[in-house]
């Protein structure tokens, strides 16, 4: 699928000068930001649904750990202490 892109010339002129510096097409630059900025955007959304989906399952159960009992947790990570995931309360 083709599609065309405009931008201004200063855009143009940074993108040529950083193709140049890393030996590849200005095509390459632009598709590969483009393809980060896509990955990026989705992981946020993906983030963001995740945390809304959490707040309504709280709003509904009233489960959950502290703010205290999660740094604990995840501060064992890695260490010879490290323990399980805390069960959720009310």
């Amino acid at each position: 699928m083709a599609t065309s892109l405009k931008i201004d010339d200063t855009l143009k002129g940074r993108v040529q000068r950083l193709a140049a510096i890393r030996d590849r097409s200005a095509h390459w630059i632009m598709r590969e930001a483009i393809h980060q900025y896509v990955e990026r955007e989705e992981a946020r959304e993906s983030f963001k649904n995740e945390a809304l989906a959490s707040w309504v399952e709280y709003q509904e159960t009233g489960r959950h750990l502290t703010g205290p009992e999660t740094a604990t947790w995840l501060n064992s990570w890695g260490t010879s202490f490290e323990t399980g995931q805390p069960e959720c309360h009310d």
